[in-house]
């Protein structure tokens, strides 16, 4: 499976920039930056599973170059793991309640903490200074069901550049909220994955509101650019 074939229409940029005097590009600073992936586990990604995501396993590549640049600039990695626990303190109800018992059951299979489809993609370059924080919703920064906010703050964070699966569900959600929230935020348009181009297109273009749509390549060059600004 190929990556997406990622299109933002130039009238939808156009509308965002005038507001921003033109366009304007985030700056990084890389030892205040985190690279959040999101959901990139072997229950979205392999063969079989139980919401499989064949595109994500395309963008992996991506997402390790972008790990890859960051780690030695001082930046962080975070791997942010959803897991399913219908009996946490915060009930999600209107997401549980509307699950028939056999679709709950086998959401509760896959993605209980400690399972096989729950476990992080095996070709994900994690290294043991990254970061492993579990969530157990859409969006990381839902106050109580992650400490993914706690955690970038104690180490300053006020950067962060968003992969994994997928585009239009838990990556927007982590990033509409991140923005709102007060971080400055780079959305890769090549490290970010769901069910069809059309779908991932219309994610891209909701993006430009809350942040930078980027390739995993613009990504590295600010973070390198980041680099060089505070070695002068």
């Amino acid at each position: 499976m190929a990556m997406h074939q990622s299109y933002i229409p130039p009238e939808a940029i156009e509308r965002v920039a005038w507001m921003r005097g033109g366009h304007h590009k985030i700056t990084i600073n890389p030892a205040r930056t985190a690279h959040i992936v999101i959901d990139l586990q072997v229950g979205f990604m392999g063969e079989g599973s139980l919401l499989e995501m064949p595109t994500a396993r395309a963008i992996v590549e991506n997402v390790n170059c972008i790990s890859q640049a960051l780690r030695p600039a001082q930046g962080t990695n975070v791997y942010v793991q959803y897991k399913i626990d219908p009996e946490e303190l915060h009930h999600w109800g209107p997401h549980y309640d509307r699950m028939t018992p056999e679709a709950l059951e086998r959401m509760r299979a896959a993605f209980t903490a400690g399972t096989e489809q729950h476990a992080l993609w095996p070709d994900l370059d994690v290294q043991p200074e990254d970061l492993i924080v579990p969530k157990t919703r859409w969006s990381a920064f839902i106050p109580g069901t992650c400490d993914l906010d706690s955690i970038l703050k104690a180490r300053d964070i006020d950067t962060l550049i968003i992969t994994g699966t997928t585009t239009n569900c838990c990556c927007e959600s982590t990033m509409r909220d991140a923005m709102q929230m007060g971080y400055k935020a780079l959305f890769v348009q090549d490290g970010n994955a769901t069910r069809g181009d059309a779908v991932h297109n219309a994610s891209l273009t909701n993006m430009l509101l809350f942040g930078d749509v980027v390739t995993a390549d613009e990504a590295i060059a600010r973070i390198e650019a980041g680099q060089d600004t505070e070695a002068a």
